[in-house]
């Protein structure tokens, strides 16, 4: 009885697991592609972006729209791209 109990637990939080995964994967491509740009792009680049100031994509407003409605995928957004994106920053003298 108990192994069929933790059977069906390891059983649940595999499928738990998998799902938060695969909800995540959309994420996972916005956040990769955040941090692509700022890798690859050069100081003056984000410098002139900044001054821009354009209105965000349809694309960029529905990933924004996803990070709003998910506070947990937010977390998990944020912690992936906050190094990279703020290293470059720094480097660039975005920030102090």
């Amino acid at each position: 009885m108990k192994r069929r109990f933790l059977f069906a637990l390891m059983l649940g939080v595999f499928y738990v697991g998998v799902g938060i995964a695969q909800q995540y994967t959309i994420m996972d491509m916005i956040a990769n592609k955040v941090i692509q740009k700022y890798q690859t792009s050069t100081c003056e680049q984000l410098w002139e972006k900044k001054a821009q100031k354009a209105p965000p994509s349809q694309q960029e407003q529905q990933g924004i729209q996803m990070l709003k409605s998910d506070p947990q995928m937010r977390q998990a957004f944020i912690n992936k791209i906050a190094a990279p994106v703020a290293n470059k920053m720094f480097d660039c003298g975005m920030i102090p």
